[in-house]
């Protein structure tokens, strides 16, 4: 369990960060919190010759709000995120994530870019993030640039991501006044990956869904977009039935692989519970 050889980089700006990738190219890689990469370097997973720590780049911490947009900048913990007033009060769904996410120890030094970036399928942040249509802002040599969430997962551990570039924050349209929200995930055991999840943002008014996005955590090989079964609940009061259908049509395009956490069938199976309850508990949040 011990990593091959590597050197050591902790640059205190992004522009030397940018700098050290663009020297060491296929060579290097980025460690942010070290949850996810330590781990695959311990078993030879991953064997970078240089790895370049981000800890000392305070530039890329914090949260703020411009109008319409929180702004979280990517090195900021899921434990800061807890804590956070301004992530409570403007986008709940993001501090009721973070609490599910590995174990307080985890928590502590896990950074949002990390679990984002690191394209893990069984990460829980990526799939809030496509249903809440958040915007990564990445810089690299040749300079700054927006992909959205959406566009951002081609596959395990690949992402949109061109050589040398850095995530450096997260632009979230903040939801609607009013709008409901939920994370329902089921695990076997404290600090797991899910067996599957579910992300629900949606809005009511006048007694009927004006709005609704689902995502899905780990059923396939990336985070997905629900958006037939979102578009399911719009315009309707989403009772059991609407919420069933839409619960159906997210079963239809998840792809789990037969793994601890079970077979297929049931694996798929959870996917549709995890999405009926995280509906219901959206939409009872929505005033």
């Amino acid at each position: 369990m011990i990593p091959a050889q590597f050197a050591y980089h902790r640059p205190r700006s992004l522009r030397d960060a940018i700098g050290l990738l663009a020297e060491h190219g296929e060579n290097v890689r980025v460690v942010a919190g070290g949850h996810s990469l330590i781990p695959m370097m311990k078993l030879r997973l991953a064997k970078p010759e240089h790895l370049v720590d981000l800890q000392d780049l305070t530039e890329l911490r914090g949260m703020s709000s411009e109008p319409g947009t929180l702004v979280i900048g990517a090195m900021t913990t899921q434990y800061q995120l807890i804590g956070s007033e301004l992530v409570a009060a403007k986008c709940p769904i993001l501090r009721e994530t973070s609490l599910q996410i590995a174990d307080p120890q985890v928590r502590y030094c896990g950074t949002l870019g990390g679990n984002l970036a690191n394209a893990d399928p069984g990460n829980d942040m990526p799939a809030v993030m496509l249903a809440l249509g958040a915007i990564y802002r990445v810089r690299g040599p040749s300079g700054e640039r927006d992909i959205p969430a959406r566009g951002f997962y081609k596959g395990i551990y690949s992402t949109a991501l061109a050589d040398g570039e850095i995530l450096t924050s997260l632009r979230i349209p903040l939801p609607a006044e009013g709008h409901g929200w939920a994370y329902e995930k089921q695990k076997r055991k404290v600090g797991d990956y899910a067996t599957a999840a579910a992300a629900v943002v949606l809005t009511m008014s006048g007694g009927a869904c004006s709005s609704a996005a689902i995502a899905l955590t780990n059923v396939a090989d990336t985070p997905l977009l629900a958006q037939r079964a979102g578009e399911a609940l719009v315009g309707t009061n989403a009772d059991e039935p609407v919420i069933a259908e839409a619960a159906r049509r997210a079963q239809q395009i998840a792809n789990p692989s037969a793994d601890g956490r079970g077979p297929v069938d049931f694996r798929i199976h959870v996917a549709g519970v995890m999405v009926r309850r995280a509906i219901a508990r959206a939409k009872q949040r929505a005033s």
